[in-house]
């Protein structure tokens, strides 16, 4: 993308995703990059010079933008540039799509599921009708609208003093209703976003062994659900949760990488999914021989010291949404191959004829 202007260059909060847009002499483009800067989603914006009738697509994904096609642009004479002061972004909540906004309002929609490789580029504001450029944004103004209306609004909340607090406040005193009686408290972020600590309940009454908590993953929403599915709300907000007789400091380092995983890696969990474990020397002694984990939202077809059932977590809340639990069952790699050739249920099946446990020891 060299020999041109960079009219806007900005980094996701969750860092995993970049957006910048470049003007040379004929046109404006806008490229979606992932963490390693390779391009995911190139979407033209305008052409500044007399359109062709056809144009040959090949190097936009290369980051050299070729001109629209007179017939899929609403200025086949040309469009004039855009001004850098008046360009700005608005990250969806997930942070896997955006949307770019000049002074006469909505410039450009990318959303989560748009890919390059796919044929699906974002939509454009200039564009006509459907091209491997751009596709037209006009028809779906009205539906994408809101949900830009709604990230900025989330962002703007973000940014309030106290607003993140609330979250943990709210997790906090759901799980010291529902699990019982709070111990130590860890930070496993980065500095940013997403903001996420660990809530150690320890072992009370009759219960041997210690359940752990995330504390904060439901506070955005997890991305890329919208490719599956057209309401996620039932889906997108989540706790991750491990119950342990391991010392409770060396099982909660497992969080440091899981917890932010979701938007590190751009992507969603959910029950039965299964997640390969990321090596790192922090949490060896817990990995032990396993590979990966599995995500499960109900573990009681597993067994448990003295037959114990997993709490009742159900009942939270997030901005109208269900915040689920998960419960991370480790696995090792022969049991990974197995949910990847079957599928989770046939491995808990699996699991708990062997007697395989829902609690780390």
């Amino acid at each position: 993308m060299s020999g041109t202007h960079i009219l806007l260059d900005q980094f996701s909060p969750y860092r995993s995703r970049r957006v910048i847009v470049e003007c040379d002499s004929r046109t404006t483009a806008a490229y979606l990059l992932d963490a390693r800067d390779r391009i995911r989603v190139p979407v033209w914006l305008a052409n500044h010079e007399l359109a062709p009738e056809t144009s040959d697509p090949s190097g936009l994904y290369e980051g050299q933008a070729p001109l629209m096609p007179a017939a899929h642009t609403k200025h086949p004479q040309g469009h004039a540039r855009f001004d850098p002061e008046h360009l700005r972004v608005v990250w969806f909540e997930e942070g896997d799509g955006l949307a770019l906004l000049d002074h006469d309002g909505l410039l450009a929609v990318i959303p989560g599921w748009a890919e390059a490789d796919n044929g699906l580029p974002g939509y454009a504001r200039e564009a006509i009708g459907r091209s491997p450029y751009a596709w037209a944004l006009d028809p779906e103004a009205d539906r994408l609208w809101p949900r830009v209306v709604h990230a900025e609004a989330y962002w703007d909340w973000r940014a309030v003093p106290g607003a993140w607090r609330s979250v943990q406040r709210a997790v906090f005193n759901h799980l010291t209703r529902c699990v019982g009686t709070p111990g130590h408290y860890w930070d496993v972020s980065d500095g940013h976003a997403p903001l996420i600590r660990v809530s150690e309940r320890p072992p009370e009454g009759n219960r041997p062994f210690t359940i752990l908590s995330t504390v904060g993953m439901c506070g955005q929403r997890m991305p890329t659900l919208d490719r599956y599915m057209a309401d996620t709300s039932q889906y997108a907000r989540i706790e991750l949760a491990l119950a342990t007789t391991r010392p409770a400091h060396e099982a909660a380092r497992l969080f440091r990488w899981i917890g932010a995983f979701p938007w590190r890696a751009v992507t969603w969990f959910g029950t039965g999914h299964s997640v390969k474990w990321l090596d790192n020397t922090e949490d060896r002694a817990v990995r032990g021989t396993n590979s990966a984990v599995l995500l499960i939202a109900d573990p009681t077809p597993l067994s448990a010291p003295e037959g114990h059932l997993p709490p009742d977590t159900s009942g939270l809340t997030f901005h109208g949404d269900p915040v689920h639990w998960l419960w991370i069952v480790p696995i090792t790699r022969p049991e990974h191959l197995f949910a990847k050739e079957h599928d989770a249920a046939t491995l808990i099946d699996k699991l708990a004829a062997e007697g395989r446990s829902w609690v780390l020891g």
